[in-house]
């Protein structure tokens, strides 16, 4: 699946949810859902394997000094 397909499914899962429906046909293919925490589920994951997929994202890391003085 490429980046341009996970992206339109994540924007159909995330009009479904918000519509409150629970299944929906996508691309000649039914998908359904028996509840919310489903549906949850399958948005969190599209959206991981989005941001591992999207090579233009630049992680940062923060580093953050720590000293302490013992007395």
């Amino acid at each position: 699946m490429t980046l341009a397909e996970m992206q339109a499914l994540l924007s159909a899962l995330l009009g479904m949810r918000f519509s409150g429906v629970r299944s929906i046909t996508y691309d000649g293919r039914q998908i359904s859902y028996g509840s919310d925490a489903e549906l949850a589920t399958a948005i969190f994951d599209l959206e991981r394997r989005i941001a591992a997929a999207d090579t233009t994202v630049t992680r940062s890391r923060v580093s953050r000094p720590f000293a302490s003085k013992d007395l």
